[in-house]
């Protein structure tokens, strides 16, 4: 039993080295260099676009960080969001664009993931364990967020006539309903398993053709809200985190 429970047990010890907490404008400087180790220079985040989001949302821009060296191991930017805005056809810059004067976004539960960036498993599933609770406490209840689905590139060579809605919706053999796509895959693990629409032009992207898939995932536990808006955060921190280790 032991040797089994090894590898969760280290990694958990790992991760209580990690370092995960709201941004801050003086981690820029490490956030761009995360947002060029993991992204296309077309891609990455500016100076200008990461100090935004901060100031705009400084309790939705989450980071984890090596406390020995400072470098940023994985970051999370999130908005407010209507969520009817993915009905329609919608782009990335639309979405993630913070300056556009939107009332939709007022009086809203729903967040939109801007950007994931990471390149540290460890620190990835921090940011989630940070985030959860004070979601829970400040009343959130789902969060969307534009995928890539880089494989349909391939797919669509193989098969002129293969649309995008079916290779979305193509599942990995033996693997319970999860989809074949490498990126769709990665976020079903994390939660995000509702698929609200498939969005073309959505973000340049060569091996997605340019598509995006939109997806929501429920916050964990987020009913009743004004439960855990009443209740300690300490508490709602304990509560997530057994909920995290069973549906990672």
């Amino acid at each position: 039993m032991f040797i089994e429970l090894l590898p969760r047990l280290l990694r958990r010890a790992h991760g209580a080295r990690l370092q995960t907490r709201y941004l801050v404008q003086a981690d820029v400087p490490a956030l761009l260099a995360l947002e060029h180790d993991k992204w296309e220079p077309n891609q990455a985040a500016s100076e200008a676009m990461l100090r935004q989001r901060i100031a705009a949302h400084p309790q939705l821009c989450i980071g984890t960080f090596c406390p020995r060296t400072g470098k940023a191991l994985a970051s999370l930017f999130i908005r407010p969001i209507n969520p009817a805005i993915f009905i329609g056809p919608t782009r990335w810059e639309s979405t993630a664009n913070l300056s556009a004067d939107n009332v939709l976004h007022r009086q809203t539960r729903s967040l939109f993931g801007i950007s994931l960036s990471s390149n540290h498993a460890a620190a990835t599933d921090a940011i989630f364990r940070f985030f959860y609770p004070r979601a829970l406490k400040s009343g959130w209840r789902d969060v969307y967020l534009g995928s890539p689905m880089p494989g349909f590139r391939r797919a669509r060579e193989l098969e002129p006539d293969l649309s995008a809605w079916e290779y979305v919706h193509r599942k990995k053999k033996f693997h319970a309903g999860e989809p074949a796509d490498p990126q769709l895959s990665y976020y079903y693990r994390k939660g995000f398993r509702q698929v609200i629409s498939i969005q073309q032009d959505y973000f340049p992207h060569a091996p997605s053709l340019d598509f995006g898939v939109i997806l929501r995932r429920v916050i964990p536990l987020s009913q009743p809200a004004k439960l855990w808006q009443r209740t300690p955060l300490p508490v709602i921190a304990s509560v997530s985190a057994m909920l995290f280790q069973l549906v990672r």
